[in-house]
This record gives C-alpha cells, structure tokens and sequence, in this order.
C-alpha cells in the first residue's frame, strides 16, 4: 500500500480555522459583558438590601425566634411582677391583671425596637423641619 504525498481531502472535514473572528463570537462577547456588568450592579444593590432586612446577620428564622422572645419575655415578667405584687398586697386580681398589660405594652414595645420602627432609648430624631426654614 502506497500513500499519496501531498494533500489529499478525506471524508472527515476538519472546521477551517480563519483569522476574521464571526460575527456571532462578537455578539455574544458583547451579551456576556453587558450580563456581568448588570449582574455586578443587582449584586451590590442586593448586598445593601440583605444587610438592612437582615439587622446584624441574622437570618428570617432567627429574627422570628428574637422578636417572639422579646414578646413572650415581656407578658411573662408583667404577669410574674403582678401576681407577686398580688401575694404580697393582697389585691388579687387587679395586679396581676394591671401588669399583664403593662407587660404587654412592654413586649410590644420591646419587638418594636428589635424590628427597628421605634427609635432605641435616648437617642435623638432627626427634626423634619429644621429651625430657620420657612415651611
């Protein structure tokens, strides 16, 4: 058997390989681009928002967990005060039913600082109206 120097075309084609890249390789280059650019700007938008919904790190479970805490810690030390204050006075059932709301409005207060709508003790509100404007 003899071989043919030379170049002789077989039936597998091989892809012609070209120095002018395709059109399509420039579009899709651009796409991708344009995709990382967008997915970079919803990242650090993203980043911003988890750490304002997150408060410190904790995840949706654990801030459930804190907030009922807070709730439950607050009725169980007004009822536990006002039943004591009953024994000792004597007034069943008026101080046990006095600060199991106290204890209430203390709970709710309580999750309503942890969840960041009421401002901590002591510290200042912004005026919405500063002194010297005409509004």
């Amino acid at each position: 058997m003899t071989m043919k120097k030379g170049s002789d075309k077989t039936s597998k084609s091989e892809p012609e390989t070209s120095d002018k890249p395709d059109f399509r390789d420039d579009d899709l280059e651009r796409r991708r681009r344009q995709l990382d650019a967008e997915i970079a700007t919803r990242r650090r938008s993203g980043s911003e928002g988890e750490r304002g919904a997150k408060s410190g790190g904790t995840t949706g479970y654990g801030q459930a967990v804190k907030l009922s805490s807070e709730f439950i810690a607050g009725v169980a030390v007004g009822a536990g005060l006002g039943w004591a204050i009953d024994r000792w006075a004597g007034t069943s059932p008026w101080g046990l039913i006095v600060f199991l709301l106290l204890g209430f409005a203390a709970g709710v207060l309580n999750v309503m600082r942890s969840a960041g709508v009421v401002a901590q003790p002591g510290q200042k509100v912004p005026d919405k109206h500063p002194k010297g404007s005409d509004d």
